[in-house]
């Protein structure tokens, strides 16, 4: 009798604790939005502008974006519009400037368009977050070394405490000088230049990580 009232008590102060800590959690990211940056048809199989990985970064977003419907936090889809001359992907009005079905908006979350690559340039981006009273970033999206890197740059100068999801993010090849630098390795040192001197751009956590609060 006494060994099964203790089984019990053990394992509702398990379930209290589980129950604490995420309740916690939750309190700590009142204050936090979800970023996806540019998770469009273009960059899958098919597009025009496909990357290294894009499935499977996608997947990941949409498994932080699961997470942030749960429990009813904010988030923000970013989409770009290439209205340049010069442009062949992410053109106005074509299925390629979509955003991907993985991480498809729902009708109350909002979405920014955007025209560089800069998420907070000539949007109302900064203005909403602010307005929401959005003090730290979750930041997922493509492509990895242009429009992640120059959002997440951008919002710590603007104040922001940044969180990226390391495999939540795509890129492609580059070539330099004839050479090829494969887009595995722009994902890596782009992770550990933009999480130097402690994090101080921002802070690196994979998807399972961050939804465990790790």
């Amino acid at each position: 009798m006494n060994n099964a009232f203790n089984r019990i008590l053990a394992l509702s102060l398990i379930l209290i604790s589980l129950l604490s800590v995420n309740a916690q959690q939750k309190r700590n990211m009142e204050n936090t939005a979800l970023l996806i940056i540019d998770v469009q048809n273009d960059y899958f199989p098919g597009g025009k502008m496909t990357l290294e990985g894009a499935e499977r970064a996608g997947r990941k977003a949409q498994e932080i974006l699961r997470f942030f419907r749960k429990n009813h936090l904010q988030v923000v889809h970013i989409r770009h519009i290439d209205e340049s001359k010069e442009a062949t992907f992410f053109l106005p009005n074509t299925a390629g400037s979509e955003i991907n079905t993985l991480v498809a908006p729902e009708a109350n979350e909002k979405v920014i368009i955007k025209h560089f690559p800069n998420s907070f340039r000539e949007t109302g981006l900064l203005e909403h977050l602010q307005k929401s009273g959005i003090k730290n970033l979750v930041i997922t999206g493509m492509m990895t070394d242009v429009c992640v890197e120059s959002t997440t740059r951008a919002a710590f100068d603007l104040g922001f405490n940044n969180t990226i999801i390391g495999d939540a993010i795509a890129t492609r090849d580059r070539e330099l000088n004839g050479k090829i630098v494969k887009a595995e390795e722009i994902q890596r040192s782009f992770l550990a230049g933009i999480s130097a001197l402690g994090g101080l751009y921002a802070r690196v956590a994979d998807a399972e990580d961050f939804i465990n609060g790790k």
